[in-house]
């Protein structure tokens, strides 16, 4: 299956991992900072998200989607990269780098912590519950229809809710808008969290999603915005544990959930210094 790009640069090569409900197309302002600073930044569109990319083994699970990262990094022709994945974008990456560290350099997770402290909170945390209410309607019948009804305005509702002061600028907008709108797109995207709360029933799946959820052993920084009120800062305590090579944290003020846009600056600032050190 040939994977939808956007790239910028040449060098070491570094890809960029979206998430959910977001695309590609966001991560143009650092993949022309990592440019700017000799990498070779490529950012994939994510198995579901354009027409044609529903996942070939019906999967959208971790570990699906960090094989996806693995099998692309070999499709560009390298050996090893570096990886920076944000929301469902980080979860694939954390899962690349536990299937295969050989093959990753340095790991950048933003918004999305790695290990069971999310699940946790699902079951324990009723903040937490609340924030991730979309995921458990995701599960209902209801779910593709409400999600497309009135141009998305579903979508444009999770964005102010989970980056608070921030507003997608209208060409942005847009074009995420486009990419939901292909055939088929919603309704496989809907598959990450229709996954999400049931386990795989071969043993198989079962033990590689094991393993895509290890420990890390690929130097890795974590961010996540201070005003992030789709996953609380609170749910990467204690994942340090994780992390047998270091992890470093940070947590970026005066962003949210989409900090990579709202602090792009001092995101792209983060990140460039953590691989280049």
């Amino acid at each position: 299956m040939e994977v939808p790009i956007i790239e910028a640069g040449s060098g070491p090569l570094v890809l960029c991992l979206h998430g959910f409900p977001d695309h590609a197309a966001s991560w143009a302002g650092l993949l022309d900072r990592l440019a700017q600073d000799g990498y070779w930044a490529v950012a994939p569109a994510q198995r579901g998200y354009w027409p044609g990319g529903a996942a070939p083994d019906g999967s959208y699970r971790a570990s699906a989607t960090g094989q996806d990262v693995l099998d692309l990094i070999e499709a560009l022709g390298r050996e090893r990269a570096d990886l920076v994945g944000h929301d469902l974008g980080a979860r694939a990456a954390y899962a690349a780098a536990s299937l295969d560290p050989a093959r990753v350099r340095r790991l950048v997770g933003m918004s999305v912590p790695h290990g069971p402290g999310l699940r946790t909170a699902w079951l324990a945390d009723g903040d937490q519950q609340r924030r991730s209410w979309y995921m458990f309607f995701f599960q209902t019948a209801l779910a593709e229809p409400a999600v497309a009804l009135d141009d998305f305005a579903f979508i444009d509702r999770l964005w102010r809710e989970w980056s608070p002061g921030y507003e997608l600028p209208d060409a942005e907008r847009s074009a995420l808008k486009e990419t939901l709108r292909g055939p088929g797109v919603l309704a496989e995207i809907l598959g990450y969290y229709r996954q999400l709360f049931s386990p795989p029933a071969d043993e198989a799946t079962q033990a590689l999603e094991k393993r895509a959820s290890g420990p890390l052993t690929v130097p890795s920084l974590y961010l996540h915005g201070a005003d992030d009120t789709c996953m609380s800062v609170e749910l990467s305590d204690g994942m340090d544990a994780l992390f047998k090579n270091g992890l470093e944290r940070i947590v970026v003020p005066r962003a949210g959930h989409f900090l990579h846009l709202e602090q792009p600056r001092a995101v792209a600032d983060h990140i460039l210094r953590f691989l280049n050190n």
